[in-house]
């Protein structure tokens, strides 16, 4: 259904956006209601983003980090794109040096992804101005369970929609945020992590060069 990896950014971007205004409410509201009432509203900050974005496009930036500030586990996605480099053995592993170098890096590394994110997925956001968004209802919803599924299809030019399963878990004071998300089959948490253990492999363990030379892929 994705054609190719400029697509799965593309629909990232609206994916995310659909989210993200409503993460005040997340501490009260289901995981469900959460990306309901965003898909909602959501739309006509994207459909207003034109008039703006070509005379001041670090505002629509700026607007735009706030947003995913409020929404998206940085921190946590980031130590899963780490994957075993950021784990609890690892990390039990290390000496007293080691461990203050690795929260350090995992800081740094978060502060990256959350400026990249931001920037790479805003670029591709505008392209779906006017789509048709749904979002499923859960069959059952548990109160008590800190994870949850959230299905939406998105519309964009064709009969069959795009299928977006959205990663929530709920955090300590109760608040819903985006943890990963599956566009179609491709997940994005995984996509990352596999570019990440490439560039660990050729940087031979070099942490701090794997993420002073990270970058994500351009929404053309």
């Amino acid at each position: 259904m994705v054609h190719g990896f400029q697509s799965f950014i593309r629909i990232f971007s609206l994916a995310v956006m659909v989210l993200a205004p409503f993460a005040a409410n997340a501490a009260t509201d289901s995981a469900y209601d959460v990306v309901d009432d965003a898909t909602k509203r959501i739309m006509l900050v994207v459909e207003a983003a034109p008039s703006y974005i070509d005379s001041d496009p670090e505002r629509y930036y700026d607007e735009l980090q706030v947003i995913l500030d409020e929404v998206v586990d940085f921190s946590g996605f980031a130590r899963g794109v780490m994957g075993p480099f950021a784990s609890k053995g690892y990390y039990q592993s290390l000496d007293a040096d080691g461990k203050v170098a690795l929260r350090e890096q995992a800081k740094k590394f978060t502060e990256v992804m959350r400026i990249g994110l931001a920037r790479t997925y805003g670029k591709g956001l505008l392209a779906f101005g006017g789509s048709r968004v749904e979002v499923q209802r859960p069959p059952s919803e548990d109160g008590g369970n800190n994870k949850a599924s959230i299905i939406q299809l998105i519309y964009s030019g064709s009969e069959e929609p795009y299928v977006i399963h959205y990663q929530m878990r709920r955090g300590k004071s109760g608040e819903w945020k985006l943890r990963n998300l599956i566009v179609e089959s491709i997940n994005l948490g995984q996509v990352y992590r596999n570019q990440f253990q490439a560039a660990a492999r050729d940087a031979e363990g070099d942490l701090d060069s794997v993420i002073d030379n990270w970058s994500t892929p351009e929404a053309e």
